[in-house]
């Protein structure tokens, strides 16, 4: 039986990685291996492999993550003057949800979505 998914993505730098997740987006470490990060916030983890090679511009790791208070999400992070996507800002989309996206520091892209219906 699936019980749940956690995505892996890979990262250049962890001190970069860290910085970014814990500062900018408010996670918080789970683990810490060197070559390995591993992040969480509410109900979701996320983990990192070092791939220090990663050319960002060749690199489409993409995360969905589901939330239930977007624009309050969405709002937090412009006051902490998190950079936004620049085609992902916060909108209504056509397939029922209210979306806006990220890129980490190794292009890593993470789509925030709610339910319109919620």
């Amino acid at each position: 039986m699936l019980k749940e998914i956690i995505p892996k993505l890979p990262m250049r730098d962890i001190s970069q990685t860290k910085d970014y997740y814990l500062n900018s987006l408010k996670f918080e470490v789970l683990g810490d291996y060197g070559d390995y990060l591993l992040v969480g916030k509410d109900k979701i983890e996320i983990h990192f492999f070092q791939f220090k090679e990663l050319d960002p511009k060749e690199n489409y790791g993409q995360v969905y993550i589901r939330t239930n208070e977007i624009d309050k999400l969405y709002q937090n992070l412009l006051e902490n003057k998190v950079s936004i996507h620049p085609n992902g800002h916060l909108e209504n989309k056509s397939w029922g949800q209210r979306e806006f996206s990220l890129l980490d520091p190794d292009n890593n892209l993470l789509t925030f979505g709610q339910s319109i219906d919620e």
